[in-house]
């Protein structure tokens, strides 16, 4: 390998919006997450509902229409 073109790898902190934080190596030294192995739906088994209704049906609902 050549010498000087590699980047520096770092030990870093990961955080995650749920609050979890975990050590890892990456190029950079912190690492902000929106989703985790501790808050993602496939890791705990639960589902999240998942509204089906489109614009139209959502703008009726939040005016009362």
């Amino acid at each position: 390998m050549k010498e000087g073109i590699h980047p520096q790898v770092h030990r870093a902190k990961v955080h995650c919006a749920c609050g979890e934080s975990f050590e890892t190596t990456s190029t950079r030294k912190e690492i902000k997450v929106d989703v985790c192995s501790k808050c993602h739906p496939f890791f705990t088994g639960k589902s999240r509902t998942v509204e089906v209704g489109g614009r139209v049906d959502r703008f009726k609902k939040k005016y009362g229409l």
